[in-house]
C-alpha cells in the first residue's frame, strides 16, 4: 500500500526468543538513554572486599520491581552497587522526576558511570564503600546481591542507625540472604517474588535465569524517628 504524506511509518520491535536478544534489546535501550551501554558482565576486581561481579539488571526486572513501590517528588534512591548505570538509566527514563544515586565501589566502572551522568540535575555516582555512605538521606535503595552476607549485615545494621525516616529497600537475588533482614525491629517485608524468565505480552516465555531469582521488597521504619 502507498504511502500517504505525513503518514508515520511504525517499525514493529524484533521478537525476543532468547536471552542474547533481550540483552541486545537492553543495551539498545541504554544507548537511547543515556548514550552508551551499560551491561556488565565482567568478574570483580574487588572480591577480597566481599564484592560480588557487577551485573546490570534486565529492564524488565526493574518494571517488575518499581512498578510495586511508591515514590514521591521528594524520594532519593540509592543504587548500591551500580556498575555502568543501569538503574540510574531507568530513573532517568522512567522516574524523571526522582533523584537517584549509585555508589560504586569499582573505580573504572564509577568512571564510566560518572561520565555518563555528568550533567543530569538528578543522578550523580560516588566511588566509594556503602558502609562509608551516609544513609540518612535516602528514601529507597536498591540492591542486586552485590556483596557477601557479612557486608549486607553491616549495611543494614549502618541503615538502622542512621535512617531519618521510612526507607524502601528493594532486594533483587537475594536469593538465602532475606534471612538477614528477618527477625529485626522494624522491619517489615512489602512483597517477595522470584523472576526466571522474561514473559511477553504475546509469545512464549524466554528463560533468563538458570534458576530462579527471588526478591524481597522490604520497608524500614526507624523507630522513635
Amino acid at each position: 500500500m502507498p504511502e500517504h504524506p505525513g503518514m508515520v511509518r511504525r517499525v514493529r520491535a524484533p521478537r525476543i526468543v532468547n536471552a542474547e536478544q533481550l540483552h541486545a534489546a537492553d543495551v539498545r535501550r541504554d544507548v537511547l538513554a543515556c548514550g552508551v551501554p551499560l551491561a556488565c558482565d565482567e568478574a570483580t576486581r574487588l572480591a577480597d572486599l566481599g564484592a560480588h561481579d557487577p551485573t546490570a539488571t534486565p529492564y524488565f526486572v526493574l518494571e517488575e520491581l518499581f512498578s510495586q513501590v511508591t515514590f514521591a517528588p521528594a524520594s532519593h534512591l540509592l543504587d548500591v552497587g551500580c556498575g555502568r548505570g543501569r538503574v540510574l538509566a531507568y530513573v532517568a527514563e522512567e522516574l524523571p522526576g526522582v533523584r537517584a544515586t549509585g555508589i560504586e565501589l569499582d573505580s573504572e566502572l564509577a568512571r564510566y558511570a560518572q561520565g555518563w551522568t555528568r550533567g543530569r540535575a538528578n543522578l550523580e555516582v560516588h566511588c566509594a564503600s556503602v558502609l562509608d555512605e551516609p544513609l540518612g538521606g535516602y528514601t529507597h535503595i536498591y540492591l542486586f546481591n552485590p556483596f557477601d552476607t557479612a557486608v549486607l549485615v553491616q549495611f543494614i545494621e549502618k541503615l538502622e542507625r542512621e535512617a531519618a525516616g521510612p526507607v524502601t529497600v528493594m532486594h533483587m537475588s537475594d536469593n538465602g540472604e532475606q534471612y538477614s533482614y528477618m527477625g529485626r525491629q522494624g522491619w517489615r517485608a512489602l512483597a517477595q517474588g522470584s523472576i526466571q524468565d522474561y514473559r511477553p505480552q504475546t509469545g512464549v516465555a524466554v528463560r533468563i535465569y538458570g534458576c530462579p531469582q527471588t526478591y524481597t521488597i522490604w520497608e524500614y521504619a526507624p523507630q522513635g524517628r
